[in-house]
């Protein structure tokens, strides 16, 4: 018997996937000044190296204006499932999601990420183990199959299985991970995208939390597949072209749109930038983020090489970025 788990009332229409090296804090808040709906998530973070590491907060901080906040989990051990599911309810996430997409083999030598798939009995432990460890709603990311392994009964089935487990949504990458052969930027783009799949996915599962993830780049991609679809996850595109997504508020939630500008969500970062290094951070945690604001401006190579050489050499101030950003908003940007 298939376990909703609330799992309608759990939806966000959009969200921003999760990215190793790309998704962390400092980009989530650059995120938040251009979207204050959209679901953000962690980088993926190994529930084992979590565990034992001796700098949690590392891990897990988070700036409350995040919020709406999912963690994402890798690993294929239940115990370790149980333990972080309850450090991510502790720090205040708002969801847990189990990475069973990420094709890199790193990853898969653990057996976990996409190769996960060919373990559903385990997937549907360490979903269980989330679930029982935690009040959050516990989501899982996955593909449509793995190698040789990418029939529909075997999707439906896996599915089915998390469902029961507890889990509450299901983001499901439209493109099959092929472990044998490609590597994980080719896994990306290089197997076909299957929408149709996805589609009779949620057409034989009506009552469950479907979310499409792939090949979105623009908002009218997203407004179409919510017609199917119970939500739509954005990649890469969202991540080297955050002001194409300036009209998500507008546009998907009918509520007033943020900030639009470059110089204005610049501006609005200052504080913050401000406090990273305050705290001993580097500029550049924070500019190499920012340099993908100026996609399309006059000049934008030169606007982005002047600040990522002075900041990865330590010696951006406060004012250059202020001054730059001020001349951007006074060319109309």
């Amino acid at each position: 018997m298939l376990n909703n788990n609330d799992s309608i009332t759990n939806l966000h229409k959009i969200s921003i996937a999760p990215m190793m090296d790309c998704t962390d804090r400092h980009f989530r808040m650059l995120m938040r000044q251009i979207s204050s709906e959209v679901l953000l998530y962690t980088e993926m973070i190994v529930a084992q190296s979590l565990i034992f590491s001796d700098k949690k907060r590392k891990f897990l901080d988070f700036s409350k204006e995040e919020h709406p906040i999912a963690i994402q989990f890798g690993g294929d051990n239940p115990a370790f499932m149980k333990e972080v599911a309850k450090m991510a309810q502790d720090w205040g996430y708002d969801e847990i999601n189990l990475n069973v997409g990420c094709p890199s083999p790193r990853v898969s030598s653990g057996n976990f990420g996409a190769s996960l798939m060919n373990s559903p009995t385990i997937a549907a432990q360490c979903v269980e183990a989330l679930k029982n460890n935690s009040n959050l709603p516990v989501t899982v990311k996955h593909r449509i199959g793995v190698d040789e392994n990418d029939s529909f009964h075997n999707l439906n089935q896996f599915v089915r299985n998390l469902s029961s487990a507890g889990a509450n949504r299901f983001t499901v990458h439209a493109r099959k991970a092929i472990l044998k052969g490609l590597n994980p930027k080719e896994n990306r783009n290089v197997p076909p995208l299957r929408y149709d799949i996805v589609k009779r996915l949620k057409e034989e599962n009506p009552r469950l939390a479907i979310e499409i993830n792939g090949g979105f780049t623009n908002i009218y991609q997203c407004k179409d597949a919510l017609e199917t679809f119970d939500g739509v996850m954005i990649g890469r595109s969202a991540y080297k072209h955050p002001l194409r997504w300036s009209q998500i508020d507008e546009k998907i939630y009918s509520k007033e749109k943020l900030s639009q500008k470059a110089s204005q969500i610049i501006l609005n970062l200052i504080p913050y930038i401000e406090k990273h290094i305050e705290n001993k951070g580097s500029s550049w945690d924070i500019c190499k983020h920012l340099i993908n604001l100026v996609e399309e401006i006059p000049k934008a190579k030169k606007w982005r090489n002047n600040i990522s050489s002075k900041s990865i050499n330590k010696k951006l101030k406060i004012e250059d970025l202020i001054t730059s950003a001020i001349q951007l908003q006074n060319n109309g940007y």
